[in-house]
């Protein structure tokens, strides 16, 4: 019996589908935008749609990268929706959002890597709901800063952008992005003052001195906030699951994080990037 058919209990979940999580799916496909929240299935989706958060991905749902531990849909992406930013914006106050996490499909057809529509949609998200904090994870935008300072300017509370997996397997496990271009981009977060975040997942290969290296990676870049979460295959085409962690690794983890000085750790089977994303606001 393989791995993946071994899968242990605390990582058994059910979807509940609730009158908030109809609300949410209706006001989505009103305004024609896509989730993260549902399109990956996400465990956590009730407990964070009802603290007031949802994760938006803009600049459609094709992405040009096709990284082994992901399910998005990967091929020619269709032209970029031009209501897209008032859409998202109006989506947020229908939904009384407190919290928003926008993240995005990478967009390497475009000249600039879609790093306008962000612009375009961070400003509507912000004139239109004033009293709501915002985080973006973004795409590596090929390591161009002039892309990158382009959002920071933006002046979302947090940016995220997530390292995946440890030094060593990141070749093999990602497209086209490299640790070196990521950790280039994290500082740049960081040296701008807004909060810099990131994230990575477990049982991919890594070994426990490679998850503290990555850890030490991102403290020097000046990450505040990092997320560790289990790698779950979402289909027969993705990298297979190496190895299920035990939950009091992930809290030895979490307490190892603190100890070295993140303001905030995430760590837990289960756990996303966009977990808990309010408290990530101020650190």
């Amino acid at each position: 019996m393989s791995i993946e058919n071994r899968k242990p209990d605390w990582l058994k979940i059910k979807l509940r589908h609730s009158k908030l999580s109809v609300q949410v799916s209706d006001t989505l496909r009103k305004h024609q935008l896509h989730t993260i929240c549902t399109s990956g299935r996400c465990p956590n989706q009730g407990e964070c749609w009802n603290c007031g958060t949802a994760t938006f991905m803009i600049c459609g749902d094709i992405c040009t990268r096709s990284c082994k531990f992901c399910n998005v849909k990967t091929g020619k992406p269709l032209h970029l929706d031009e209501n897209e930013p008032e859409n998202l914006a109006n989506s947020v106050k229908a939904l009384k959002l407190k919290h928003v996490v926008i993240t995005s499909v990478d967009r390497d057809d475009l000249d600039d890597l879609g790093a306008s529509q962000w612009v375009k949609v961070i400003k509507a998200v912000k004139e239109k709901n004033p009293e709501v904090t915002m985080e973006v994870l973004i795409p590596d935008f090929q390591g161009r800063k002039n892309l990158i300072d382009l959002i920071i300017k933006a002046r979302p509370e947090v940016i995220s952008h997530n390292l995946e997996t440890v030094k060593r397997l990141s070749k093999n496990i990602r497209s086209r992005a490299t640790y070196e271009t990521s950790l280039n981009l994290v500082q740049q977060i960081a040296s701008s003052g807004i909060t810099a975040k990131s994230g990575i997942m477990l049982g991919l290969g890594e070994t426990r001195s490679e998850v503290i290296e990555t850890m030490d990676d991102l403290l020097a870049a000046g990450c505040s906030v990092i997320t560790i979460g289990q790698y779950l295959r979402p289909s027969k085409r993705n990298v297979e699951v190496a190895e299920y962690i035990h939950p009091q690794i992930f809290e030895e983890y979490r307490n190892i994080g603190i100890e070295k000085g993140f303001a905030r750790v995430e760590s837990a089977p289960l756990v996303r990037s966009s977990y808990h994303a309010e408290r990530h606001v101020e650190n």
